[in-house]
């Protein structure tokens, strides 16, 4: 069982970010199938992100839970939309997107500090994505600036290999910052398989490198709150769920994204 503390609800909505220990401890051999399935037949939105001179192999996939069954099993068995509920303090909980993350070992690329409400078509204070490794990690850890979900201005989205803005409409972000050169107060936990952090999707985050001997995979699961809506973007976000019909202001339609809480 997964227990959630008040102090747990009270440090998300503070920081934005918590971490809940074992949230998928009785699903990582599951998760497991699912990356490798994921990995030997990958999506249309799978990528290697590689550099000029990076060594190692950083490899990403999303919105693959409709077609995996492994991690359709994940999502609808586990306590993460309860969790998610509680955590968000939102009456129910509606399925955004899955995404995988597998650093190889001797992987140099770090994921570079971002937020990811800026890529998304969603907009809404009860967002939550929760980052479980399927491997221990300690510098490979997802690192979170606290309490940036709360900036008045959202950090420019950028594509995270080539760096270039991923909106023409620059001026309406932030420049990243250097959290570290800043002395912003940074958390980060060293976790077990099955481990989660908890962030809301406008809190800072980013990774090192995987210079360890051993392989960093990592799910991702993305939900949403009541008052999440829809809002347009100036270009294709990221996913992008072409021909969705949506307009701004709607709650995703529920035959794309379903409420996996109150258990339907």
């Amino acid at each position: 069982m997964v227990t959630v503390t008040q102090s747990d609800i009270d440090a998300f909505q503070k920081d934005g970010v918590v971490l809940i220990r074992g949230l998928f401890a009785d699903h990582v051999e599951t998760l497991r199938a699912g990356v490798a399935r994921n990995m030997a037949e990958p999506g249309p939105f799978a990528s290697e992100n590689k550099k000029a001179g990076e060594s190692g192999r950083f490899f990403d996939d999303y919105c693959n839970w409709q077609r995996i069954p492994e991690f359709r099993a994940v999502i609808e068995t586990s306590p993460a939309a309860e969790v998610a509920a509680q955590l968000m303090q939102s009456d129910s909980v509606q399925m955004f997107h899955d995404h995988v993350l597998v650093k190889e070992p001797g992987t140099s690329m770090a994921t570079p500090w971002h937020t990811d409400g800026p890529y998304y078509f969603v907009e809404g204070k009860q967002t939550i994505s929760f980052w479980s490794p399927l491997d221990p990690v300690e510098d490979a850890t997802l690192r979170m600036v606290a309490g940036s979900h709360r900036w008045e201005k959202p950090v420019l989205p950028t594509r995270w290999v080539s760096e270039e803005s991923f909106f023409p409409n620059e001026d309406d972000y932030m420049p990243i910052p250097d959290p570290d050169a800043e002395g912003m107060k940074v958390l980060e936990w060293a976790m077990q398989p099955g481990d989660a952090v908890a962030f809301n999707y406008d809190v800072l985050h980013g990774a090192r490198g995987n210079t360890s001997t051993t392989r960093r995979r990592a799910f991702s699961l993305r939900l949403l709150g009541d008052d999440a809506r829809y809002v347009e973007r100036p270009g294709r976000t990221s996913p992008p769920f072409p021909g969705h019909d949506m307009t701004p202001g709607q709650k995703l339609r529920e035959d794309w994204f379903p409420v996996l809480w109150p258990t339907p």
